[in-house]
C-alpha cells in the first residue's frame, strides 16, 4: 500500500515501535474515539508519531481537554483525524495558555 510505504519513508521510526504495545492500542483508540477505519491510515500518515504518543499521560488527557472545550466525540474524532499533530502538544505549556489568551 502506497500510504503504508509513505510512512515508512517518512518516519522509518515506526518500524521500531512494538506492535504488541503501540501499533494496536493505538489504532483500537482512534477508532473507539470515532475515527473511521479509511481515516485512521491517513491519521497515521499525518502524524506517525502518535503510534508512541502514552495513551494514559498524552492522549486521553487531550481527549478530556478537548470535550472540557464543549467538543462532543465525533468532533473530537474529526479533530483529531484533520490535524493529529495537536496531540503531541504539550497541554500545559502550549494548548491551555493559548486558550486562556484567546478567552480574554
Amino acid at each position: 500500500d502506497s500510504q503504508v510505504a509513505k510512512t515508512i519513508r517518512n518516519f522509518p521510526q515506526l518500524m521500531g515501535y512494538s506492535l504488541e504495545e503501540n501499533l494496536k492500542p493505538r489504532v483500537q483508540w482512534l477508532k473507539e474515539l470515532g475515527v473511521d477505519d479509511s481515516q485512521v491510515a491517513n491519521t497515521i500518515t499525518k502524524y506517525p508519531q502518535l503510534m508512541g504518543c502514552s495513551l494514559e499521560e498524552n492522549l486521553k488527557p487531550m481527549v478530556q481537554w478537548l470535550k472540557g472545550l464543549g467538543m462532543d466525540d465525533s468532533q473530537v474524532a474529526k479533530t483529531i483525524a484533520n490535524f493529529p499533530q495537536l496531540m503531541g502538544f504539550s497541554l500545559e505549556e502550549n494548548l491551555k495558555p493559548k486558550v486562556m489568551t484567546l478567552r480574554e
